[in-house]
Formats: C-alpha cells, structure tokens, sequence
C-alpha cells in the first residue's frame, strides 16, 4: 500500500530502541524498562509504520511481542504488564529487504546452542543474497526475507565459535557489507552494533545507572534521558551489570552517514553527530535562496520537513513565510487508493491550502525532494487551484538520480525523475514557473560542523561500498 500523499518520497528505514539497567536501578522508577522502551519507540514512529516490536530479558527468558501496526496499535497495558524485564530492545520498521508481513517483523528472537537472542536491525546488507545462499548451501533454514536475519544466523554461528557474543560480532562484521545499526540483547548484556562506514545513526543515552541506545536522540528527551554521544563507526559498545565497555573494529577511513537524515527522515529536534537537524534544514534554507533566488510575494513550506526549509530560505530573502496549508494529521499512512482520482482526492484529504494567504500571490514552494515527481505536481495544482499566480519550486536537496541500496526505499532508478530527465523538463511535468534545487555542495554546507563525512550516493551514483549485481 502506498502513502497516498507521500508516495513520491524516499520512505523511512527503520528504528531500534533499547534499554539496559540493573534491577535496583531507581533512576527508571518513573517508567520500568519497557515503558520506556514503548514510549522511545513511540517517539521513533515516524522512522517506521508497518510493524512495531519489544523483547525483554525476564530474569534470563527473553519475551518478546511484535505484530503489523503502530506503536499504539501493537502494545496496550497488558501487553506491556506482561513484558517485564530489566532490559529490553524495541524496533519499529518499514520494510527494505523483505516483504510487509508480520514473519519479517522485529526483534528476531533466536534460541542457539549456546542459548537465545534477540536482535533489532536498521540498515541494510548490499551482499545479503550472496551471504543466505552461502548460508543454506550449510543447512541453514531461514523463516523471514529480511537480510536482519541473515545477520542474525551469522551471528549464532560465529558464536559457536568464540566464548563471548562480542567476539562473534567482530567475525560478523568482516563478512557483512552495507549499512546497519543492530541490538543485540542476550541474557546477561544490550550490545549496540554500527557499520565501519556509520551510514545509520545510532546515539548513547544515560539516566542514573541506566544505559539506553536509540536511532535518534529525539527519543530520549520526553524521558529525561541525557545524549552522551553517538556510536562511531564500526564499534561495538557492550552494557552489562558491570557497566559499558567499548570495541572499536576497523572503520572506514571516510565515514559515510546518509545526508538524507538531515533532509528528511528524521526528527528536526534529533542531535545527530553533534548538530540538531531543525538548524541543518534552515541553513539549507538559506543556501537555496543564494543558489536559486526568485522574486515572490509568499514563501510556503510543504508540512512537514520543508518547514525548516522553508523559514530559512524567507530569512535569506526577505519573502515573508506563511502557513499555506492545513495538514490533515489524522490520515494514515497506508490509506488504499485503488485508482487515480481517489489519489487526486488523497491530496485534498492530506493537504488543503489556506486561499486567503495564496490567492493573487507569487508563490515560492519549499519541499524536501523530487522522486518520481508525482507529489510536486499535485501540490503545485492545489496551490494554482487556490488562486497563485506563480509557482516558483525549491528543493532543499539535490535531484535524486541513483537508486539507494543501504536502507533507504527507492524506486527502480528509471522511476526517478531526475535520472532521465532535465531540471527543466521536470519543471515542465510538475506544472511549475521555476525550479530549482540545492547543490550537493551547498547540501553538504548546510551540514557543516558535522562529525561525519556523507553518502550522497543517490545524487551522485558513486557507492561508498560495491554493490552486489544480484542485489541491483
């Protein structure tokens, strides 16, 4: 099913959430072990809406429920009075590898010989395909399609091998390529796993005694929990009741975080190697205006992500910024449109323009990206419907041109626009006066500051790792 609004947008990866603390901790007593890992799940939904999942360690047991939905839909009082535990790793997911069913739901929970897991993936294996046939030629029986588990059966066999489950990942990590951040919960530690080249984020939090892990720091601020820093690339970070301990395998000599994080997926109020993202989209803002400057009446920000965007790019110019649309917050993500009129009808529902505040007016577009270019030209034809006399489009990333292979759903590369088509004859398809877009360069100023270097791939076509034929 597809988004009816958004289904011109690069879709979310997935994420993992997950707490450690000793059983006399009193700095949780506000939330036990799970709540917390609810609400911090809760907080990351918008990194993924097919299925949601909490296993805890129950003195040595891991329990675990998962199922296809939201947070609020998966997990009620019950469920949680019933996962009780002292350490606990939750994921909420939008599906990559594998299909949208509830076997390919997270944590993956593994019994072994030398005895059970779970594990929590966002990311995604560029070898995954070579890594499982490999895997079954020796006998091993896969019961999902995510390549989570292909980590996860490498990991039990590794273990076999080595006397800890930190030993084991170090061999894990020479025969995985790609992207991913993983949880790994056994009976007596949460280890926190980040590829050598840091493509998915993954941030260390404290409160009391007590060690958490999160996709994003916006996670946990509801909670009181203090950001202590982010897991570098290609480390291994191990909490148990001794305290945390840290493994440091090689890493890449350039680092290669996703820039899209910055752009879109996540929260603007999330901390991410060291800079909040809101101030990122604002200052790309404003590089769009000195690169593309129009003469406009209004400045309007496509809700939600080009918000930030948007108010940068009216400060640069001097163009007031109004709110031109009224979000329908209550429509969900997977509303079926079996033809195209119900999905002419799902930008009404979705977005609907403010008229006072567009009629008569040149207006300038703000919004994050162009995939397939579906969505812009919806939107222009809402804000013209509505009385603008002109549509200048700005977009604070570069034109997307390559398909994404590390957790980032794309469309097949001749469905991108930009791929086979000029700036100007996607300004033609999406009806609009004038278009533009940020320059890589200027994307990656936007970012200056950042403890990290950027994949930009998806612009550019250059893959910071080879990717697999079968895997294209």
């Amino acid at each position: 099913m597809e988004d009816m609004m958004f289904d011109d947008k690069l879709q979310e990866e997935c994420g993992v959430f997950g707490v450690y603390t000793k059983e006399d901790d009193v700095s949780i007593k506000e939330f036990d072990t799970t709540r917390m890992t609810y609400y911090g799940l809760f907080a990351l939904q918008h990194r993924g809406q097919e299925s949601a999942g909490i296993a805890v360690n129950s003195k040595g047991t891991i329990l675990y429920r998962k199922e296809m939905g939201l947070v609020t839909e998966v997990f009620d009082d019950v469920v949680l009075d019933y996962l009780k535990g002292h350490s606990a790793i939750g994921h909420v997911r939008y599906s990559t590898t594998g299909g949208n069913s509830a076997e390919n739901a997270q944590p993956l929970v593994l019994k072994y010989t030398k005895g059970h897991m779970a594990l929590a993936h966002n990311g995604n294996l560029t070898n995954a395909r070579k890594l499982r046939d490999e895997l079954e030629n020796v006998g091993t029986i896969f019961q999902t399609s995510t390549d989570s588990e292909v980590i996860a059966a490498l990991l039990s066999r590794a273990r076999i091998k080595y006397n800890t489950i930190e030993d084991a990942l170090v061999e894990v990590m020479t025969k995985v390529e790609g992207a991913y951040s993983l949880l790994v919960m056994t009976p007596h530690k949460l280890i926190a796993v980040r590829d050598p080249l840091g493509m998915r984020p993954l941030v260390i939090g404290k409160k009391g005694d007590t060690y958490i892990f999160s996709s994003e720091s916006c996670a946990f601020d509801a909670l009181g929990i203090e950001l202590v820093r982010d897991v570098n690339p290609g480390e291994i970070v191990i909490i148990n009741d001794q305290g945390i301990k840290s493994i440091q395998t090689p890493a890449a000599k350039t680092s290669s975080m996703c820039i899209f994080e910055y752009v879109y997926f996540a929260r603007p109020d999330s901390i991410m190697q060291g800079l909040e993202v809101y101030n990122t989209r604002y200052k790309a803002g404003g590089i769009l205006y000195k690169e593309h400057p129009v003469e406009a009446d209004v400045v309007v920000g496509v809700p939600d992500s080009g918000l930030a965007a948007a108010l940068g790019f009216s400060h640069a110019s001097g163009i007031p910024v109004v709110g031109g649309f009224m979000k329908n917050r209550y429509v969900g993500r997977t509303f079926i449109q079996p033809n195209q009129a119900l999905r002419e009808l799902g930008v009404h529902l979705k977005l609907n323009p403010i008229r006072s505040l567009i009629k008569g007016k040149r207006v300038v577009m703000i919004d994050d990206s162009i995939v397939r270019g579906t969505t812009s030209r919806r939107i222009v034809k809402l804000l013209k419907s509505a009385g603008a006399t002109e549509v200048h489009v700005r977009i604070s990333s570069p034109p997307v041109r390559h398909s994404c292979y590390f957790g980032i759903d794309t469309p097949e590369r001749q469905k991108l626009v930009a791929s086979n088509h000029s700036v100007d004859e996607i300004c033609e398809l999406i009806c609009a006066n004038s278009l533009g877009y940020i320059s890589r360069e200027g994307l990656i100023k936007s970012c200056e500051g950042a403890d990290t270097n950027f994949c930009t791939s998806c612009f550019t076509g250059n893959y910071p790792v080879e990717i697999e034929e079968q895997e294209v």
